[in-house]
């Protein structure tokens, strides 16, 4: 089971939404003929679920370091001070 760089954008083009109308239908002609190629699909959508995830997995830590950072060292007392009391029942 190879797949050519042409292939792998065709099947970009499809998962992301991008492909004209004519090529949209282009596409599911060939995916009828061709039981691999659905495969292929398939598995390039699982790959950028992961790749998804783990993007979101990374901007997470990142979000919470910044966090710990901003309100736990004594350089940003002030501005987590002022944050606090936007945020505070007053």
């Amino acid at each position: 089971m190879t797949t050519s760089w042409n292939e792998t954008q065709q099947i970009e083009a499809i998962i992301l939404k991008t492909a004209t109308p004519g090529e949209a239908l282009l596409f599911e002609a060939k995916l009828m003929l061709n039981n691999e190629l659905a495969d292929k699909v398939i598995w390039q959508q699982k790959t950028y679920g992961i790749i998804k995830q783990y993007a979101r997995k990374q901007l997470k830590a990142e979000i919470e370091t910044l966090h710990q950072q901003l309100f736990t060292q004594p350089q940003y007392r002030s501005f987590s001070q002022k944050i606090r009391q936007l945020f505070s029942k007053q």
